[in-house]
Parts: C-alpha cells; sequence; structure tokens
C-alpha cells in the first residue's frame, strides 16, 4: 500500500526534504516578508543552506499568481521558493517550485466549492461595504471591507450556508468553504507528509493565522501582529509572542522552541 507521503510526492514536481529536522510554517506579509532587509536577507540565506534539514511552507492568504510575484520581487534578498504552498486562506496547496496545484489537496476542496460558490455571489452581491479583490481567487470569494459599512449580521446568514468567513487586518474578508482554513489545510499537510508535530513551528501576524495558531502545534506571532490576534495570546496554548518583527521574530521563536542549533549548523 502507498504511504500519506509517497502519494504527496507522486503529485509534486520537485523531491521533499528525506528527514527535515524542523517544518517551518510561514505566513508571508508582515510575516516571512517583515522586518528590516538586512534581518530579511540573512532569515532568507540560512532558509538556502538549511533546505534538506527545514522544510518550509508558505502559508498565506495570497493565491498563486501573487506567491509568485513575491518569489519575483524578493529574489534580489535571496527568498527561495517554499518546498510547498498553501494559499488562499488555507483552500489551495500546490508544490513550492513549480507552483501547481496538487491534487490530493485540492480537488476535495474544490468539489465543496462548486456547490457553494453560486448562492454566496448571490448572497454578498451588491452589499455595502464590500469590494471584491482584483485577484484570482480560488475556492474562495476575497473581498476588502469597510467595517462601518458592512452589516455583520449578514455573517451568520453566510455560515448557514456551509461557508467559513475569516476577516483579517480590518481590511480583509474572506468567504471559504466550511471547514477550510489555514489550520485545517495544514493539519491534512502534515498527515501527508507523515511529520512529527514536535518538529513544527508555524508563524504568523494576522486573523488570518488564528488558526494555525489554535492547531496546538508550535506558534510564533511576530512582534508586529494585529492587536486583535495578540488579544487571542491568552488562550493559545504553545504560541510565543516574539518581540521581534517579522523574520526577526520567526528566528527569535525558533531559538525559544529548541531549534537554535540549525543556526549554528
Amino acid at each position: 500500500m502507498t504511504s500519506p507521503r509517497a502519494r504527496l510526492q507522486s503529485q509534486l514536481s520537485a523531491p521533499l526534504p528525506e528527514r527535515p529536522e524542523l517544518v517551518l510554517v510561514t505566513d508571508l506579509d508582515g510575516t516571512l516578508l517583515g522586518g528590516p532587509s538586512e534581518e530579511r536577507r540573512a532569515f532568507y540565506r540560512w532558509l538556502a543552506e538549511q533546505r534538506e534539514r527545514v522544510l518550509h511552507v508558505f502559508c498565506t492568504g495570497r493565491d498563486l499568481g501573487a506567491i509568485a510575484q513575491v518569489l519575483s520581487v524578493d529574489e534580489p534578498l535571496g527568498l527561495a521558493a517554499p518546498h510547498l504552498v498553501i494559499g488562499d486562506v488555507g483552500c489551495t496547496v500546490a508544490c513550492g517550485s513549480s507552483l501547481l496545484p496538487v491534487p490530493l489537496a485540492v480537488d476535495p476542496i474544490e468539489q465543496r466549492w462548486q456547490a457553494l460558490e453560486p448562492r454566496l455571489r448571490t448572497l454578498l452581491a451588491g452589499q455595502p461595504g464590500l469590494e471584491l479583490q482584483p485577484m484570482s481567487s480560488n475556492r474562495r470569494l476575497a473581498f476588502y471591507v469597510d467595517l462601518e459599512q458592512f452589516n455583520q449580521d449578514l455573517i451568520p446568514v453566510i455560515e448557514a450556508e456551509g461557508a467559513t468567513v475569516v476577516l483579517s487586518d480590518n481590511r480583509y474578508f474572506d468567504v471559504l468553504p466550511g471547514g477550510v482554513n489555514k489550520g485545517t489545510t495544514l493539519l491534512s499537510l502534515l498527515e501527508w507528509l507523515e511529520a512529527d508535530h514536535a518538529t513544527v513551528v508555524t508563524a504568523g501576524d494576522t486573523l488570518n493565522d488564528l488558526a494555525m495558531f489554535e492547531t496546538g502545534l508550535k506558534g510564533v506571532m511576530v512582534g508586529n501582529a494585529e492587536p486583535a490576534l495578540v488579544e487571542q495570546l491568552p488562550r493559545l496554548s504553545g504560541v510565543y509572542y516574539a518581540q521581534g518583527h517579522g523574520c526577526q521574530g520567526i528566528a527569535e521563536g525558533l531559538r525559544h522552541f529548541g531549534f537554535g542549533h540549525l543556526w549554528a549548523a
């Protein structure tokens, strides 16, 4: 019988590290893309040097096109493609090098979304305070939101249709298939990877990262995290609140969780 990891690897265009000592799961904006340029350059260089020991996963609200743009723009700082990508706030999983979706992960979400999307578009059409984002959203609806104009009583109505609502940074409003978020998709991915949860560290800075922190995995909330996320800290076991911003905060958190030996490797 084919193992879950072998099934996953068969759908990827590049090999995964055989026995990574760390599975590092990072949000992008404000987290991996945050902090001073020199701190970012040093962190990106470390990721590249430790590629066989650190399995790196982007976990972001960006779609695949926007992720490709990040890799192009930040290439001068040394940011390399990750091994794997979780995009669209958990609705997409892709190979990091090719950015080709992984059917094993994406197909079940797509099937749920196809029946849900027409009802949601009808429900949300013309709603005050919502503006559809100019991006290619996959298996979700992505809006900018003006909370002064938007009727938040609509949220339970959306959820009753079988969807999940994620509000982050007081300006992003994502409508996803029910039960899908960064955390649930990450846990499924770790199961396919056959990863030891003790080796996993997540990092983020906004409310769409809350689901990652609610998994019980080790988490790093970077120092520039939005206040609404910081308010959740007391109930999040295993989450470290770093002083450093962006990459500096990630590095601080890794040392806190006992992965400092990888820096000297």
